[in-house]
């Protein structure tokens, strides 16, 4: 009897193991093999540079400096810090920067970034296997280089030139940075924001950027339809950049709010429609689910914001499996939201 109960008893764990994969496990797409693709980073320090000029001598090392960042300090200098604002510098953009650089609080934020960052060779592998991705699914496509900086929260992450990057460190200080008490009146560092200012997410934001620079602006109409599609395409994109990276790192939801999307697909969807919210062109009704929010108005508490976003990119992905022969570029011109909607017949499963 005792032995009947052991083989009983391992038949019902075999059981539920199988059932539990079989329940919890995705179908994970095929990851293209991009080894032999060759690429390089082209990062550059430009904080380290900046603060690294003589205070007694700054004049020499400022001038250095723009010459060796010509585009990228005038950016920082004139349109993030203010430099040559007289308003923000009277006595000009030299003494403003010196006076920057010197400051105790800018100091320690600094030397906060350099803690923090001071092993940026993880960053850059992985900013290295996304443009391996670039160049398979963007041959055309020019690398962008890298530049990191500190502004004082002003700026996370910015796109410029011809397509190149620039990376505000201050803004991926981790979870446990006091990001609240900087300006509890500024949104920005609302908790549910936050969040995500950390080393996971850095890369992810910073290929945002380009994403949304190459996919572009939504169409003139701006129905929630059209907002789900446009952003759906930036988030499979930058999916495909990073097959490795977690779900819930793209597309910024906590692995709970993760879970809870996954499980209610149907639910979600069926809300979007049932409230006929899919053609609605008033911007502050829509507004929630296709931007950064703490919640989606109208679902549960569980439902995170840019809902829509999320579904979006799950109809991209259908429309692409319906089209397994069309390469990126062609589906960045693809603006027609109703007809890729129809052409992706997507309809999630209900659990």
């Amino acid at each position: 009897m005792e032995h009947k109960n052991n083989v009983f008893f391992l038949t019902i764990v075999l059981f539920l193991s199988i059932l539990l994969v079989s329940c919890s496990s995705e179908v994970k797409e095929p990851v293209p093999d991009v080894s032999n693709i060759k690429v390089s980073v082209d990062l550059k320090r430009f904080e380290k540079d900046l603060f690294s000029i003589d205070t007694n001598r700054f004049a020499p090392g400022f001038l250095k400096l723009q010459n060796d960042y010509p585009v990228f300090s005038d950016i920082i200098f004139k349109n993030v810090l203010g430099a040559y604002d007289p308003r923000i510098a009277p006595e000009g953009p030299e003494n403003y920067m010196r006076g920057f650089i010197a400051a105790p609080v800018v100091r320690k934020l600094y030397d906060t970034c350099q803690i923090v960052f001071k092993d940026f060779s993880p960053i850059e592998k992985q900013f290295s296997g996304a443009f391996k991705f670039i160049k398979y699914y963007f041959p055309q496509r020019r690398l962008p280089t890298i530049t990191t900086f500190i502004s004082e929260y002003s700026l996370a992450v910015f796109i410029y030139g011809k397509g190149d990057l620039g990376v505000g460190l201050d803004f991926f200080l981790g979870s446990k940075y006091p990001y609240a008490s900087i300006n509890y009146e500024n949104p920005n560092f609302s908790n549910y924001l936050t969040r995500t200012y950390n080393k996971d997410h850095l890369v992810s934001k910073t290929l945002m950027a380009l994403v949304d620079d190459w996919v572009g602006e939504v169409p003139p109409r701006e129905r929630l339809l059209d907002h789900m599609i446009q952003n759906g395409k930036k988030l499979y994109v930058l999916r495909k950049l990073l097959p490795e990276t977690p779900d819930s790192v793209i597309y910024e939801y906590s692995k709970e709010q993760m879970a809870w999307l996954k499980k209610n697909e149907s639910n979600v969807w069926s809300f979007f429609t049932s409230e006929n919210l899919l053609y609605n062109e008033d911007y502050q009704k829509i507004r929630k689910y296709v931007e950064y929010s703490p919640n989606a108005p109208g679902m549960p508490k569980e439902a995170p914001g840019k809902t829509a976003n999320w579904i979006g990119e799950r109809i991209i992905s259908a429309y692409m499996k319906k089209n397994p022969n069309m390469n990126f570029e062609t589906l960045l011109k693809q603006n027609d939201a109703q007809k890729i909607l129809e052409i992706s017949k997507y309809r999630p499963k209900r659990n």
